[in-house]
């Protein structure tokens, strides 16, 4: 028997998928998460939820049987999965175009109330991306599959738990200096992780269907801007310059032959293109819902781990006193 009050999120166990599971269990929301290895993944996502409100569900291989049991259980279907770089060849087209493509085609069958699908801002211009391409190719088949799904293109997510602005922290906090790729000038909106899982819990409160929304923080700031940010919360200096592109181009082939790279090909392309507001769908302050969390205001919340003397730092000394 299917539960109006049953949330289905595939990509749980990332930064947006532990807080939405804190946003939806606090509210009295029963929540399925889905993750590839309990083992590895569930205490984590356990300690997000209010007890009795959360069922974990294994699953290593994505089989349409597998998803239907679930959905059968469920009203709502939240996709939050994605990757930032491909491990192994079309890795970005099964994960950002197949899949969607699968879960949208499986909730419409399954009669879901809502299907949300989280795509990224700022990619209709960049062709020469691969990563783009193919979340512009899981949008197009969302849509087709699923006409009433909610299509989320969020700016550039942060956290404790991000890979941006800890991994920069770390970088920095142990690097000379930092090279700026296209100067730095690549124009960003930033938002907090508890301000896109709002988002996404007022459109399920809301019942908002069949909407395409660009989720973005209070803040328009360049790459050069986060970075000098993220700096002084941390009480560092280092030097910014300029990388010319065909340098950073070799940097990238050069990072990315790392397990988890820096910086990639796909991704130098992909930093070129703003990744604003592209005035063509909504955003989250058009349908009344605000993310004024500013960067700075948020990343000294957890910076001073990167500070000398981490926690002990007179920074945080000066802040709990």
């Amino acid at each position: 028997m299917k539960n109006q009050d049953s949330i289905l999120i595939f990509g749980s166990s990332g930064q947006i998928g532990k807080s939405l599971i804190r946003k939806f269990t606090k509210n009295n929301y029963r929540v399925i998460a889905v993750t590839r290895s309990i083992h590895q993944k569930g205490y984590q996502i356990k300690t997000q939820s209010n007890y009795g409100y959360l069922e974990l569900e294994e699953m290593k291989v994505f089989n349409e049987e597998a998803i239907s049991n679930l959905m059968k259980k469920s009203s709502i279907c939240i996709n939050l999965i994605g990757i930032l770089f491909e491990k192994k060849k079309n890795q970005f087209h099964l994960i950002h175009s197949a899949l969607p493509s699968l879960l949208s085609e499986l909730a419409l069958k399954n009669n879901l109330k809502q299907f949300i699908h989280l795509s990224a801002l700022g990619i209709e211009q960049a062709i020469d991306s691969n990563y783009a391409k193919s979340k512009l190719s899981g949008e197009e088949k969302v849509r087709k599959n699923f006409p009433n799904s909610v299509i989320l293109k969020p700016s550039i997510v942060y956290s404790v738990d991000d890979n941006f602005t800890t991994n920069f922290m770390n970088l920095l906090s142990i690097l000379p200096a930092m090279p700026l790729y296209y100067e730095g000038k690549t124009k960003f909106t930033p938002i907090h992780v508890s301000d896109i899982a709002n988002v996404i819990f007022k459109i399920v409160q809301k019942n908002i269907t069949g909407e395409t929304i660009e989720c973005i923080g209070p803040e328009v700031l360049s790459f050069k801007e986060m970075l000098l940010k993220i700096l002084k919360s941390i009480n560092k200096k280092r030097f910014l310059f300029p990388l010319p592109l065909p340098l950073a181009k070799l940097n990238a082939k050069l990072f990315q032959l790392m397990p988890k790279p820096l910086l990639t090909v796909d991704q130098l392309n992909l930093l070129k293109y703003d990744n604003i507001i592209s005035k063509k769908y909504k955003t989250n302050f058009d349908i009344m819902i605000d993310a004024n969390k500013k960067f700075e205001d948020e990343i000294n919340r957890y910076s001073f781990n990167w500070t000398s003397g981490g926690q002990f730092s007179k920074k945080r000394i000066d802040k709990l006193s």
